[in-house]
């Protein structure tokens, strides 16, 4: 008997499985569609089904189509920080997992179909975070148990989950309802660049595809991003060092909050891209395995130096990879100094070359190759922009007491990391903050 799954944990055997063109997502995904008929982007095994909805949603998350949407997402994170200053009038804590959640729902909800979920500010759509947590489990589920039969499970899950999913299937009727009836160009989002391509070509998006696309879309764009920025705001807190150089970083380059925008500036700010890099590295927004196999042929595949028969899954864990130390020195450590350049005039060895070479290889917590997340500028300019703009508005720190302690180990793990639940895709409650304005610069925001 030999195993049907195999995990790798070097860089090598990363670059071998994701880059490799003969390899397809493993069978478990195919349990996880909401529609046999409909897989979406995320599930689609079949390479030439993936390829050809890659193709019609990328443009979409591109830079271009980012830098298009940037006033919209401004828009809304600066409701976000709108909601943060009587927390920090009141010194009250904040709990940044809800509230980068509800950030990061209401901001693909309009990249996705111009729709204002309002998270950030009523109670109405609140259920849509829970459904993608949800949802998140039900596919980590498949991903863990891939023999499990879906009738019963699906079942289960429906019975456990039933009062939830039906309001979140009355949310998105109403949100492709409400789009369906507006100009197909009425807002920069996922249905305009969507509908160009219905029926116009033999290969076209269908109709019934866009259901599975809505939901996947929401989920994959609506939690990731808000982990990132979670486990970035838990850091920062607790390691006052890196804290009081991002701050002076950002309160340096600007001389107002409307200046901070996507452009030069922001991109010159290097502590900052190296703290969400950092922060990326330490928490990844998917911390478990995803499985790819062999799509088509019964010849091996090598991984590593290793021959993978047909038939076998292979994949890497990136929290596992990128918590290595033979990538990184000291990984446990919060250090955003390991993604800059050296200082002007130092010297570095070839060994230190090579080792930052490597570093850099292994850095892939989107994923490589054509099945890698579509959605990397996105998740850079939201977190590049929260954090720049809170930064430059508050002060913070942990909340006293035992409310400090939320997200860090205690029992369960490292005291100083902050605590995943692998769920597909990463879930994370926490930090508990508590915010101090700066000076009167928190005028701006009610203005």
């Amino acid at each position: 008997m030999t195993p049907n799954r195999l995990v790798f944990n070097t860089v090598t055997a990363l670059h071998d499985i994701y880059l490799n063109p003969k390899v397809t997502k493993g069978q478990a995904y195919r349990n996880s569609q909401l529609r046999a008929k409909y897989p979406s982007l995320v599930n689609a095994i079949d390479s030439n089904q993936h390829r050809r909805k890659r193709r019609i949603i990328s443009p979409v998350l591109a830079e271009r189509s980012m830098r298009r949407f940037e006033p919209v997402m401004s828009s809304l994170i600066d409701v976000f920080l709108q909601q943060i200053l009587p927390c920090s009038q009141a010194r009250s804590t904040v709990n940044m997992a809800q509230r980068c959640s509800r950030l990061g729902v209401d901001i693909i909800g309009q990249l996705s179909f111009g729709y204002f979920f309002k998270t950030q500010t009523e109670e109405t759509n609140r259920h849509v975070p829970e459904v993608i947590d949800a949802t998140a489990k039900r596919i980590s589920v498949y991903m863990q148990l891939p023999s499990i039969t879906p009738y019963y499970f699906e079942n289960l899950f429906l019975l456990l989950k039933m009062k939830t999913l039906i309001k979140f299937d009355k949310t998105i009727r109403t949100l492709i309802k409400t789009r369906m009836g507006e100009d197909k160009n009425a807002h920069h989002d996922l249905y305009s660049v969507v509908t160009e391509h219905i029926g116009k070509e033999h290969d076209a998006f269908l109709p019934g595809e866009m259901w599975p696309e809505a939901i996947f879309f929401i989920m994959a764009g609506g939690v990731t991003t808000a982990t990132t920025m979670s486990a970035a705001f838990f850091y920062l807190s607790r390691n006052p060092s890196a804290y009081d150089t991002l701050a002076e970083e950002i309160r340096s380059s600007f001389s107002s909050a409307q200046d901070i925008c996507m452009g030069p500036r922001l991109a010159g700010c290097k502590y900052l891209r190296a703290v969400i890099d950092e922060s990326l590295r330490m928490s990844p927004p998917t911390v478990g395995t995803l499985w790819r196999q062999q799509e088509h042929g019964d010849e091996p595949i090598i991984v590593d130096g290793h021959v993978i028969p047909p038939g076998v899954q292979v994949g890497v864990s990136m929290y596992a990879l990128l918590h290595k130390e033979e990538y990184f020195s000291d990984p446990w450590t919060f250090s955003p100094e390991r993604w800059l350049d050296p200082p002007e005039g130092t010297e570095e060895t070839e060994g230190d070359k090579a080792r930052r070479a490597t570093m850099r290889k292994v850095f892939a917590p989107f994923i490589m190759g054509d099945r890698g997340c579509l959605g990397k500028s996105m998740a850079y300019m939201e977190a590049s922009l929260t954090l720049a703009r809170t930064m430059w508005f508050f002060d913070f720190e942990r909340a006293p007491g035992r409310e400090g302690e939320l997200g860090g180990g205690g029992k369960q793990g490292r005291m100083g990391e902050y605590q995943l639940r692998d769920l597909f895709v990463s879930s994370n409650d926490g930090p508990n903050l508590v915010f101090k304005t700066r000076g009167d610069h928190w005028k701006a925001l009610v203005d």
